[in-house]
């Protein structure tokens, strides 16, 4: 999901608790004067006695950087640093690695936020990262060692992603692509149908031309990415937030409760598609500046 006329149209790990989240209105936060320089790779943060900390948000498959257009732009009026480094979603070891190496260049504390497939790349590549201080699933997996993007969509009833019960077999809201690369090796390419795009991330929350732009610039994923195992999970040691999608038709909300109880995540449930960063980014500004207000 990539497009800005959707903000128009639209250590001791924490006690798991559930709450409803109230309107927020983003707020804007007065800028120190002389910006402290970074890595050259990484964002800038703000001069300040208690500088904040630098907000890494990664998005997950049929989707992209641009997805998080309206929860950066309140992040950065509210003086937070804030980057949406891309998601190759080639597979999830490689995606992790890649991630992991670009959270060492920046200094001082971050805040890790991953939704959909971005939620496994966070719970892989945060492992072992001091400076990562807080996690924040947005409809997100967050996988056990050894658990795959792929069973866990199947682990509860609700995903509108597949209408075959085989559990091997393709799901039928997605459409295979071969490809081959310059060594000869290859994959398969997972795209989500044009005709399908509304329902299964925005819960038809957005016009069907919007969609329909949005569908035409989705990011496939690699079918391997979707079935390999997860590594040891960062929020067994790292405090984690989770915004449960009640009208989610990708991840059944019922896996979500399930993963957020798992991790002793603060959890929020809100009323939201499972593109909730496209749909309703205020919501999920305000559960990342909750998670952030820990750690200042």
């Amino acid at each position: 999901m990539t497009q800005p006329i959707l903000e128009t149209a639209m250590h001791k790990r924490p006690k798991h608790r559930t709450f409803r989240l109230t309107v927020l209105g983003a707020t804007g936060v007065a800028l120190a004067v002389g910006a402290t320089t970074l890595a050259s790779a990484a964002p800038s943060y703000f001069g300040n006695s208690a500088p904040k900390p630098t907000v890494i948000l990664v998005n997950g498959a049929w989707s992209g950087p641009a997805s998080w257009h309206g929860v950066i732009k309140r992040l950065q009026s509210a003086g937070y640093p804030v980057a949406a480094p891309p998601t190759g979603l080639r597979s999830l070891p490689g995606d992790s690695a890649y991630l992991a190496s670009y959270l060492k260049t920046i200094r001082g504390p971050i805040v890790l936020v991953g939704q959909s497939y971005g939620g496994s790349v966070i719970t892989n590549a945060a492992t072992g990262n001091p400076n990562v201080k807080a996690l924040v699933y947005i409809s997100a997996f967050a996988p056990d060692k050894g658990e795959t993007v792929k069973e866990l969509t199947a682990k509860f009833p609700g995903t509108h992603i597949t209408t075959d019960p085989n559990p091997d077999a393709l799901p039928t809201a997605l459409d295979p692509v071969p490809f081959t690369l310059a060594d000869g090796t290859g994959g398969v390419d997972l795209y989500a149908k044009a005709d399908q795009y509304r329902d299964l991330f925005l819960s038809n929350r957005l016009s069907s031309k919007d969609s329909a732009e949005l569908a035409a610039e989705q990011n496939p994923v690699n079918a391997q990415a979707l079935g390999e195992a997860s590594g040891d999970p960062a929020w067994k040691t790292i405090p984690s937030w989770y915004l449960v999608s009640r009208e989610d038709h990708l991840i059944p909300p019922a896996t979500e409760r399930f993963m957020a109880a798992r991790a002793h995540a603060h959890t929020v449930e809100a009323d939201t598609p499972h593109a909730a960063q496209v749909t309703n980014p205020a919501t999920v500004s305000k559960l990342i500046e909750q998670a952030t207000d820990t750690i200042r």
